[in-house]
């Protein structure tokens, strides 16, 4: 049990304050039409779902419209969460495909649509329920707050400020400063000192476990949100491991201290 409270309050914003789940679907589709070219443009009504379900496999934006040639093509959801590495590098083998080429295929597609009309990329993406609430709560505190995301730093800007959320106090970092989460940690406990209390909210599990392994993040408490882009497995490893905390929607709306039970 930790008794000390957050100095600096660390948070992932994609799977922990934003929902994107439609935008990557819709981006997933798209560049998925442009590659593999079917008949039918209109996704198959079950098809969102299935890729909601299926999105904590992805741990990069080109395996989105690999997860959906998996599905369309028959593969059971129950095998991509069990082996999906070896499942899309079978598919970009076999169809030679260029992990690059997918890249160019997503981020196009995503940047053809933000170019187009920014307010209809913005608004397929939601908060979660009570996130923004108990943001703006912490945010009236002295307790420092900073954003690490792999989201470009002025989009996350602009969805706080459609939700009212002041940014003054608010350190942001974005995609744009092209560093590992565990490098600007470093870098913000550096800037804070030793006697700061840093704690870390993630989604993804391999993010937190990446983090657990250095050395000199030691001392960081980091927190599995159980409501993100993550798998039951990995909600199950989370909670059997003492240096991980799982946290549940709930307690991030609560008291800090209901975090650490």
């Amino acid at each position: 049990m930790v008794s000390n409270l957050p100095t600096v309050l660390a948070l992932d914003f994609d799977g922990v304050l934003c929902d994107g789940l439609k935008e990557y679907f819709i981006t997933a589709w798209k560049a998925y039409c442009n590659i593999w070219q079917p008949e039918n443009s209109t996704p198959p009504p079950w098809l969102a779902e299935s890729f909601y379900r299926l999105r904590p496999v992805v741990e990069t934006g080109w395996e989105m419209p690999v997860v959906l040639r998996a599905v369309l093509q028959g593969v059971s959801e129950e095998a991509i969460l069990r082996d999906w590495s070896t499942i899309a590098q079978q598919i970009v083998n076999q169809e030679n495909l260029a992990p690059a080429e997918l890249v160019a295929q997503v981020d196009g597609t995503r940047d053809k649509w933000i170019a187009a009309n920014v307010n209809s990329w913005l608004a397929e993406h939601r908060f979660y329920p009570g996130v923004c609430d108990r943001l703006r709560t912490i945010l009236q505190t002295e307790i420092h707050v900073a954003i690490i995301s792999t989201k470009e730093g002025r989009f996350i800007q602009q969805l706080l400020e459609q939700q009212g959320i002041d940014l003054t106090d608010l350190q942001l970092f974005g995609k744009e400063v092209q560093r590992p989460k565990g490098d600007i940690l470093l870098e913000l406990k550096q800037v804070f000192g030793q006697d700061a209390v840093f704690w870390f909210v993630e989604d993804r599990l391999k993010t937190l476990q990446g983090i657990q392994k250095r050395l000199e993040l030691s001392d960081v408490e980091l927190f599995l949100a159980d409501w993100g882009y993550n798998t039951q497995r990995d909600r199950e490893q989370a909670a059997q491991d003492p240096f991980i905390h799982l946290i549940s929607l709930e307690n991030f709306a609560q008291d800090f201290s209901t975090w650490l039970t």
